[in-house]
């Protein structure tokens, strides 16, 4: 990429500044993972030759962001927050500054393990991790809902119905009517849950795919990028979405039930979870993403975006109408 040789100079300045003892970085290039962000590994090389592998997580560009994002700046904190409550996240080492020349984005340590949701729910090397993964990722909800809130950096509120009426102008948008999406939008406004007392840290994007697993286990929780002010439940719910399994066994990510996940979370602190509350958020996680697979195509009919991708992922929104009326089936 054109921008890599300027971007690697500014970085190993950062590096030769924060890293006492560094000379400048090498190895330096950009990951294919993170569809909204840019990923950057790289190494940081001491005097005595050894290597410090480390990770750059910039805004695409270095400056654009979407309006749903947290931003860059705050995604840091807030992973450093969550580290310090006891879920698992890498060391975030430096935040940029605009003086350092490189965009908006910080810098983290380097995790080892593996990101890809099909290969964590069906290689043999994972199978004790997946035994394991449900509750652990439970833990590691319950400790983030129950960071203190005025220890956050300011977030939007997003409540449930806040969140079903933006989903519901999303849907109407597509311009395409889905009986089956009309059926989920009348079960999920009948299912309504009532606000928590207290808005909690809300990761929202907390799924296979969006962590970092090792033979033993979860390693790191990754993109905090959409986080914002709600009910936890709704993290619960988005892990079980049937998308993020990946083919895999197990409503939780592939890999484990909802038992597992529930259990482990109520006993590490979490709030208690009433099985309709988690029906709701699932419900409306499984629409969430119908939607934005059928919005996908309206980039692609207007020429913002004319790769096939597009039109191809447009397609998956009939898998997520399978999968509302599989869960809607028991109360039916």
């Amino acid at each position: 990429m054109s921008e890599a040789p300027e971007l690697e100079a500014a970085i190993g300045a950062v590096v030769r500044r924060i890293f006492p003892g560094s000379t400048g970085v090498a190895a330096f290039r950009r990951l294919s993972g993170g569809a909204s962000q840019e990923t950057w590994a790289f190494e940081s090389v001491g005097g005595d030759g050894e290597r410090t592998p480390l990770i750059l997580r910039r805004a695409p560009g270095g400056t654009r962001q979407a309006e749903t994002a947290v931003g860059m700046e705050t995604e840091a904190e807030l992973m450093r927050l969550a580290g310090e409550a006891g879920a698992p996240e890498p060391v975030v080492h430096h935040v940029l500054a605009p003086e350092d020349g490189a965009g908006r984005g910080f810098i983290t340590s380097f995790v080892e393990g593996e990101t890809l949701g099909r290969r964590i729910v069906r290689e043999p090397r994972f199978a004790r991790a997946r035994e394991v993964l449900a509750a652990q990722c439970g833990r590691a909800m319950a400790a983030i809902h129950a960071i203190d809130s005025t220890r956050l950096p300011t977030l939007r509120v997003a409540t449930a119905r806040g969140r079903l009426e933006e989903l519901y102008a999303r849907y109407k948008a597509t311009g395409r009517p889905k009986p089956v999406f009309s059926l989920a939008f009348e079960a999920l406004r009948a299912r309504l849950p009532s606000e928590p007392a207290t808005p909690r840290l809300v990761h929202a994007d907390f799924r296979n795919g969006n962590i970092i697993v090792g033979e033993e286990g979860l390693r790191a929780v990754l993109d905090w990028e959409i986080a914002h002010l709600g009910d936890p439940i709704e993290d619960l719910g988005w892990i079980c979405v049937s998308s993020w399994r990946f083919g895999g066994e197990g409503p939780v990510g592939g890999f484990g039930t909802r038992e597992q996940l529930v259990e482990a979370y109520e006993a590490a602190g979490g709030q208690r979870v009433e099985p309709e509350r988690l029906l709701f958020w699932e419900l409306l996680g499984v629409v969430s993403w119908g939607v934005s697979c059928a919005s996908m195509v309206l980039g692609f009919r207007g020429g913002i975006d004319p790769s096939s991708e597009r039109a191809m992922i447009a397609r998956r929104s009939s898998e997520t109408e399978i999968d509302i009326l599989n869960l809607l089936a028991p109360a039916c």
